[in-house]
């Protein structure tokens, strides 16, 4: 790891000023809020996966793609559907690791947390102490300055008091001046022994300081080395989704290649021919010519029951004139409902 640059770089000539601190520790929120927002981005895209995975599946099962075919593409097509059902199913493999990766980012920020509180309830704790001992001591020089401006006072008064006769005011003032030079002495060593304390907090507050920056560091540099290696971890995820699905797309290529389209043609033909024979030409017909009635070309033929032409001309002969009067006779004579002698006799 490279030198520590954190303990050089954030101090302040103030000794009550916590800036150079508190930037670091605002740098460390930022970075833990950094990776909470990389975890929720890996839950989300998790869930994104998923979807995409069960959509996927659900159309590879339950949709219908070219389900007629048959012979050689329909064996591409079964490829493919199984191509597609297996990419769909490594999507939602992937959505689990990505929820893994999550887990994993949050647990690496909540054992910085605990690292980080030991840290900042020392220098929290410094902190005060310096700040409390700051005051004292500034009080204490308050104190000792005004007792020095008090024995200053008691000096002139004893001398502008050096031409009194009065030996009584003269020894009052000087029981003053005495009693203002051990009052300075008394702060003084109170201040003395304040600014002493002081010192000594000032310098266990830089030792932890120092300690805190270097904790810092390293802990810096581990959160940036983690992310950095779940971001690579993630975009390495993805790109091997990608050759996955690609090495299953190359199957159904591969069975795509596998097609013939003159075999297709083929076992369409042998599975539905109708046959082979195409109906003959439909020739013209004269109403008027003897063959009109013949069987028409291309259709089946039947029975071959040529017209009956015209009746021809009864021959008449007595016999038959006188059997004819007789069945005219008969049938005028005959009940309608005599039906087979009338027809025989028109017979």
């Amino acid at each position: 790891m490279t030198r520590s640059l954190f303990k050089g770089n954030f101090w302040s000539a103030d000794i009550l000023s916590t800036v150079g601190y508190d930037s670091i520790i605002q740098h460390l929120n930022n970075g833990r809020k950094n990776c909470k927002e990389f975890e929720e981005f890996l839950k989300e895209r998790a869930a994104v996966e998923e979807r995409y995975g069960k959509d996927l599946l659900s159309l590879s099962r339950k949709k219908p793609c070219g389900q007629s075919e048959t012979n050689t593409l329909k064996r591409a097509l079964e490829v493919f559907k199984q191509q597609v059902d297996s990419v769909a199913q490594c999507h939602i493999q992937l959505a689990q690791s990505l929820r893994e990766e999550a887990r994993k980012m949050e647990e690496f920020r909540e054992k910085q947390k605990l690292q980080r509180k030991k840290t900042e309830l020392v220098m929290d704790a410094i902190h005060k102490q310096k700040s409390l001992q700051f005051k004292k001591t500034m009080d204490a020089k308050k104190n000792y300055e005004q007792k020095c401006r008090d024995k200053d006072e008691a000096e002139q008064a004893v001398s502008r008091s050096a031409n009194l006769v009065n030996p009584k005011q003269q020894e009052k003032l000087f029981v003053k001046l005495a009693t203002s030079k051990t009052a300075v002495e008394d702060s003084d060593k109170a201040y003395m022994l304040h600014v002493s304390t002081l010192d000594k907090v000032r310098e266990e507050w830089q030792s932890e300081h120092i300690k805190a920056c270097e904790a810092f560091e390293a802990q810096e540099c581990e959160r940036i080395n983690f992310f950095r290696n779940a971001l690579w971890l993630h975009v390495n995820q993805l790109s091997q989704q990608c050759v996955t699905s690609d090495e299953m797309y190359e199957q159904v290529r591969k069975s795509l290649e596998m097609c013939s389209i003159q075999k297709d043609i083929e076992y369409f033909v042998n599975q539905r021919k109708t046959g082979q024979i195409p109906p003959a030409p439909i020739m013209y017909e004269n109403f008027y010519s003897p063959q009109k009635n013949a069987v028409p070309p291309g259709k089946a033929t039947g029975p071959n029951l040529a017209r009956r032409g015209p009746l021809p001309i009864p021959k008449t002969s007595p016999e038959t004139r006188a059997f004819s009067g007789k069945c005219f006779y008969d049938m005028e004579r005959a009940p309608r409902a005599a039906g087979p002698i009338a027809t025989l006799c028109q017979s």
